[in-house]
């Protein structure tokens, strides 16, 4: 095992699988010469050159579309989309011809294609930098979708998603990148659909993803105090979902919390619900309760950016309001 950060994690991973498959390629703005808008893909350049690496021009549709169409002929491209929030110039050539290739060829044609992206809170980034659109791709069919919490899921997670034949959107949390953790000397690629237990508890499931896992880890060790066993399901890819980690901790536990930084309304949190109530309502002791970001657009000051996002309190006084433990002070 090594220790490194979360954004080290994911370039070792764009490494190994450069070096392993001549057919990766690392295409965006800024890749290359400048490393990543956040030093992801620092030093690649030098290692695999500017027909491997390639600096894009600042068109997010021309870049994907490129990555699409490289994707179907032959090359395993991954495509950086510097911010989430660009999702909105893309989604024609995610939703409407990465997603679709491999259905409307009757499984003759594949889109091995990676989309990184980072989304999130944490920068003081503004309303246009700042989002978790994570329910748009959910919604449609025939993209993975993957938000990684820890450095070694980072690594493991993006090398399978690079070996994969279907098109796979890859959240990267803008506050995550910095966070160091333990990272397996060998590669080894994490299956999607497989949710980790990042803390076992008997009480309350916490149900959640990406950042989020770090404040309900931390809320749960505040529970703990009070003698209340919290178990935090790290959902780590959202398509495919681990219904049935979902379900069998529900069913152990009773209770359920969702939390997710994503607005509240119409959102990855209203269907985790949803599904909780469809296969576990008849084991659950109190009805599920959603601790979501706040349907506003995501402020630049930094105390309302926080405001409206998940907080640790928050998280608590949920867990409080399915009937455990008892409300305490603000920490």
């Amino acid at each position: 095992m090594a220790t490194m950060p979360y954004r080290d994690a994911l370039r070792l991973a764009l490494h190994e699988e450069m070096t392993r498959d001549e057919r990766v390629v690392l295409m965006g703005e800024e890749v290359g010469l400048y490393g990543g808008a956040y030093a992801v893909s620092k030093g690649l350049l030098d290692a695999f050159g500017p027909e491997r690496v390639i600096d894009t021009p600042i068109s997010e549709a021309s870049i994907v579309g490129v990555g699409v169409g490289a994707a179907l002929t032959g090359l395993r491209p991954v495509v950086e989309l510097m911010y989430v929030d660009f999702l909105g110039l893309v989604m024609d050539q995610v939703g409407n011809q990465a997603a679709k290739w491999r259905y409307m060829s009757g499984g003759r044609l594949t889109v091995p294609m990676v989309l990184r992206t980072q989304g999130g809170t944490g920068r003081s980034a503004g309303a246009q930098h700042s989002q978790s659109l994570e329910s748009w791709i959910m919604h449609v069919p025939g993209l993975r979708l993957v938000m990684p919490a820890t450095p070694a899921d980072a690594r493991g997670l993006l090398t399978t998603a690079i070996r994969s034949d279907d098109p796979v959107v890859f959240i990267e949390h803008k506050a995550l990148y910095a966070l160091k953790g333990e990272v397996p000397d060998e590669a080894e690629p994490i299956p999607f659909g497989r949710a980790r237990v990042a803390r076992e508890g008997s009480d309350v499931s916490v149900i959640t993803y990406s950042r989020m896992v770090h404040v309900a880890l931390e809320a749960a060790e505040r529970m703990r105090e009070q003698g209340v066993a919290v178990e935090v399901i790290d959902l780590r890819t959202l398509n495919p979902l681990d219904l049935d980690a979902i379900t069998a901790s529900v069913r152990k536990t009773g209770r359920a919390i969702v939390v997710s930084e994503a607005h509240k309304t119409c959102s990855v949190s209203s269907e985790l619900a949803v599904l909780i109530y469809e296969h576990a309502g008849d084991a659950l002791r109190a009805p599920v309760r959603r601790v979501a970001g706040k349907d506003v657009p995501i402020p630049s000051a930094p105390a309302l950016e926080r405001a409206a996002v998940p907080s640790v309190d928050e998280v608590v006084e949920a867990i409080v309001g399915t009937g455990l433990g008892k409300e305490r002070a603000h920490a």
